[in-house]
This record gives C-alpha cells, sequence and structure tokens, in this order.
C-alpha cells in the first residue's frame, strides 16, 4: 500500500492502530503534507515516551528478577500506607504479580494523581495473582507504635495471600522472621514494580477509609487530607478537640488530650 495516497483521517487512524508496516512507515516520512509530518512527528514522540516508559517498567522488576533466579516462583511486594498521619489507620498491602506483568505508568503511589491510583488499583486487582490487604486500627497503633504496628501488618499480609508467596519484597521495614527469601529495599516503592503494586492498594483502600470517616466526622476535613498534619486539620482539632479515629499516641494530638485530663 502506498501511505501517501492515503487521507489524513486515514493516516491519523491507522497510527493509532499501529497498522502501518515498516516500509510503509518509510513512505511516510517522504510525504511533503505538513499535517501528515506533524502526525508521523507526534507518533514518534508518543514511540519514543511508550519505550521509555517500557524501559523504566523493566528495570522495576530486577528486584523480581534476581529472587526468581534465587528460585522463587511466587515473589509479593509489600508496602503500607498511613504511617504519618495523626488520625484513621495503617493499612498494609502485599501483592503478587505474574512475571510478565507490565503495567503502564506503574510507580510509587505518592507520584501518582489519584486517578491514575484507581486505574491501576483496578488492574493490578485484576492482573495480579494474589493480593491482601490488613487494616490496622487506631487502638493497636497507640499500643503497639506506629512502628510496630507496621511490622504486625506485613506479616498478617503476607500470611493472608493465596497462594502464599515463596519470596518477598518489602519497602524499606525489614522482616526478620520470615522463613524464605526476603529483601527490604529503601523506597521500594519506586524500585520494585510488587512493591508499587503493593504501595498502590494500601494507599487506595486507605484513602476510601478516609472518605467514609469524613462522612462520619465531616468538620475535620478528612476527605482532603486524610488524617495528615495539614494547617487545616490541626485547625480543626484546636477547635474540636480529638476525634474517635485520632491517634493518641501521636502529638499533638496526646498533649491535647494530657491537657483535657488536667
Amino acid at each position: 500500500m502506498d501511505a501517501a495516497k492515503l487521507t489524513i483521517p486515514q493516516i491519523r487512524q491507522r497510527l493509532e492502530a499501529a497498522e502501518f508496516s515498516l516500509e510503509e512507515l518509510t513512505s511516510l516520512e517522504q510525504d511533503s503534507r505538513a499535517s501528515v509530518i506533524k502526525l508521523l512527528q507526534q507518533w514518534q514522540k508518543r514511540q519514543a515516551k511508550e519505550r521509555e516508559e517500557m524501559e523504566r517498567l523493566e528495570a522495576m522488576f530486577s528486584y523480581e528478577r534476581k529472587l526468581k533466579e534465587a528460585g522463587c516462583c511466587l515473589i509479593a511486594g509489600m508496602d503500607e500506607a498511613g504511617r504519618g498521619p495523626l488520625a484513621g489507620p495503617l493499612v498494609v498491602a502485599a501483592v503478587i504479580l505474574p512475571q510478565d506483568c507490565r503495567l503502564m505508568m506503574l510507580n510509587d503511589s505518592k507520584k501518582l494523581s489519584a486517578q491514575q491510583r484507581e486505574r491501576l488499583y483496578d488492574q493490578v486487582k485484576e492482573k495480579a495473582i494474589a493480593v491482601s490487604s490488613i487494616v490496622i486500627g487506631i487502638e493497636m497503633i497507640d499500643t503497639l507504635n506506629i512502628y510496630q504496628a507496621t511490622i504486625q501488618g506485613m506479616y498478617q499480609a503476607v500470611r493472608a495471600l493465596k497462594p502464599q508467596a515463596d519470596g518477598v519484597l518489602i519497602d524499606a521495614v525489614p522482616l526478620p522472621d520470615l522463613t524464605f527469601p526476603n529483601e527490604s529495599i529503601i523506597g521500594g516503592d519506586a524500585r520494585s514494580a510488587s512493591i508499587a503494586a503493593a504501595s498502590i492498594i494500601a494507599k487506595v483502600e486507605r484513602d476510601r477509609l478516609m472518605l467514609k470517616a469524613d462522612l462520619q466526622y465531616p468538620e475535620y476535613g478528612f476527605a482532603k487530607h486524610k488524617g495528615y498534619g495539614t494547617p487545616e486539620h490541626m485547625a480543626a482539632i484546636r477547635e474540636y478537640g480529638p476525634c474517635p479515629i485520632h491517634r493518641c499516641s501521636f502529638e499533638p494530638v496526646k498533649s491535647m488530650l494530657a491537657k483535657e485530663g488536667d
């Protein structure tokens, strides 16, 4: 087919559908029509971005490949959402992705928009071999402290996977009691695809819980800040005092409650 004989709409449609052969693309490059030149340049930029994204995703499976070479078949990534907020639960998630799974834009949940996280959440749920999530309430957080609560949640999350993992990658937190190969990775949610997937599951599910909390305690603005210590949230705590989902062991909530008890 002589690509030069195609109309502009036909060329646009076939570029979007990736239907051109290498020979036809070469023919397009010789087309003098300004619209065709622009379409081809736009297509080439998209292709370059897609190649860059695929290279990034491929690099994010380097830790998974390392465990696979060690004999692991079902490798889980684990991460949490909600260690820093003054209110609301901690959510810990574990995800086992197929070895050939490449989800475009998969990344640390903090680097994604809410809309991107929701889209990837659905894709992870659909593509993953196994997904588990554990909600750690404020009672356990206040009793154990947030670090120990995170560790307990991670052990629970990995045990809840069906099928069970035989290798684990964890964002930052070491889990010495695991009886199979594992690695704790600083900044793992941006370096491992499995951990990134877990970070998205944890973040989306925690955000949904905070949206429900906002309906119950609308004066605090949980839908907006998700329990983090923003100026708006701090002002609400000063005006209304802590509510039942505030973490009593976290400052300044702890000091405010102490003053109330004086």
